[in-house]
């Protein structure tokens, strides 16, 4: 019996002791989670926004305005009251100083880059003003001029003259930023003067509607007057300048993007030196190689940038050709088309940069001297070919639900497209089938299939056998439609 005693004795003191080491690690775990937290969210953002807050600066701007031009065609032409009617307006007019030029102001935010007094804000912010005026956190005033404005990324570059060096921040690394990484943003919303609010980051990487946006999407409040204001991290570095919401009733709702400082120093940098943007240009037309023309082509991922014309310009210069993915560019990997138009945009005019491609299912390495996209030609016009002897009357065929036929000198005409192009002309879309789904419509041209010209209904066929020998299960055309190309791929019915 002593032995079971003494077990009962030992379990008990066993159990004791599990609780203290139970009770001890609960409290541990609770020191060590309070710590993270206040490493995570600290207590107040007091001492930081006292750091911060002398060098975010109130934007208040002044615009000449027409006066109003009063009512008009209120009485009837010809009615027996409009003799008395324009006696009243002309009387009114000599009473009313409203005819006369006015000033408009608006209200923006910006903030101090450089104690020698440059000052980032948004272009829309000052676009048109006739006097921009800075107010500082002390309440000093000082007259700002511009130096330079990119309306691509909606940043512009001001200075202003002080009697002694200004308080300024720095641009953080806007790439290290993570989502769930607090953020405050200052400025002037909705022209109360001096405000801070503070978030998170909801996102990296947002594309509004611009060709090099890369925004950084936060909770923290951004409204009207806040536009050029700066988001800081917790460093106190700027990682973006607040641009845009997202509310139906102009006022946040939680959803703001701020441009991402890695692409504001790029601009800010050469709007410091030329006073304007100067961004590389590769001259292509392009679009993202999809699933579906991956597989047409033969590719193994859906990456990269295929390329759908090639205009007068470096890229032609240097040999690129319709019909080219390109995989990589100045050694970096292209994702899609978005990034490769970033790349591009952030290269220096001028340089030579190595492009990789994949043509006909072989990779090459293409040198280009890149030219500058602000002094592009608009719209390039496609290279000409010479113009074919045709005797044949024109063929119809319906064929992957489409129903094409020779381009006419009469169609060219109609269709606004070049005498010199050749291609099929589609005259009907079947309703329901996968090519009216990708927006293929009558009026389209298709000018090639397979990546390769057709210019009769036997070549179209002859494209879709060759795919099928191959083992394609989809067949890639290149469609313009008023003389834009995309690719398109539609897949091959069973034989």
């Amino acid at each position: 019996m002593q032995p079971k005693a003494v077990a009962k004795v030992q379990t008990n003191s066993f159990s004791t002791a599990t609780k203290a080491a139970l009770v001890g690690l609960m409290a541990l775990t609770l020191v060590v989670l309070q710590t993270v937290m206040a490493y995570a969210k600290p207590e107040s953002l007091a001492p930081l926004a006292e750091k911060i807050s002398p060098s975010v600066v109130n934007i208040t701007t002044s615009t000449l305005v027409e006066g109003r031009t009063g009512p008009r065609g209120i009485v009837p032409e010809g009615s027996p009251f409009e003799d008395f009617f324009r006696e009243f307006q002309d009387r009114n007019r000599e009473n009313d100083d409203s005819q006369t030029p006015r000033r408009s102001s608006a209200l923006g935010s910006g903030f101090v880059i450089s104690e020698d007094g440059f000052v980032v804000t948004n272009n829309h912010v000052i676009e048109g003003a006739d006097e921009i005026t800075i107010e500082f956190f002390s309440g000093e005033e000082l007259v700002a001029k511009v130096i330079g404005t990119d309306p691509n990324t909606d940043i512009a570059l001001l200075k202003v003259e002080a009697d002694g060096p200004l308080p300024f921040v720095s641009f953080g690394d806007s790439d290290m930023s993570r989502v769930g990484d607090w953020v405050i943003a200052m400025g002037n919303p909705l022209g109360q003067g001096f405000s801070v609010s503070a978030g998170i980051v909801s996102a990296r990487n947002r594309a509004l509607s611009g060709t090099y946006d890369d925004y950084i999407q936060t909770d923290a409040a951004i409204n009207r007057g806040n536009s050029g204001g700066p988001l800081f991290n917790m460093d106190g570095d700027v990682i973006g300048v607040n641009t845009a919401i997202l509310s139906p009733n102009g006022g946040s709702i939680g959803i703001g993007f701020s441009m991402a400082a890695n692409v504001v120093t790029r601009v800010v940098d050469q709007l410091k030196e030329f006073g304007e943007t100067r961004r590389g240009w590769l001259g292509v037309r392009i679009q993202d190689v999809t699933e579906d023309v991956a597989d047409a082509m033969g590719l193994e991922n859906a990456t990269g940038a295929l390329i759908t014309d090639v205009p007068d310009g470096p890229a032609k210069d240097a040999g690129l050709e319709t019909g080219d993915v390109i995989l990589s560019f100045d050694g970096a990997e292209v994702e899609d088309t978005r990034g490769l138009v970033r790349q591009v945009g952030n290269s220096p005019v001028g340089a030579t940069v190595r492009v990789t491609v994949l043509r006909e299912g072989k990779s090459q390495t293409i040198a280009v001297v890149l030219g500058r996209r602000e002094d592009a030609n608009g719209e390039a016009q496609p290279a000409q070919e010479e113009e074919p002897e045709t005797s044949e009357a024109p063929e119809v065929s319906s064929l992957l639900g489409l129903t094409v036929t020779p381009l006419t000198d009469e169609m060219r005409e109609e269709l606004g497209a070049s005498a010199q192009m050749e291609g099929l002309a589609v005259t009907n879309v079947e309703e329901g089938s996968e090519a009216f789904e990708k927006g293929l419509r009558a009026g389209d041209i298709v000018t090639e299939a397979g990546q390769q010209k057709v210019k009769t209904i036997a070549d179209l066929n002859s494209r879709v056998d060759a795919a099928r020998e191959a083992g394609r299960k989809s067949l890639l055309l290149l469609v313009r439609r008023a003389g834009d190309p995309r690719f398109v791929a539609l897949t091959l019915e069973e034989q």
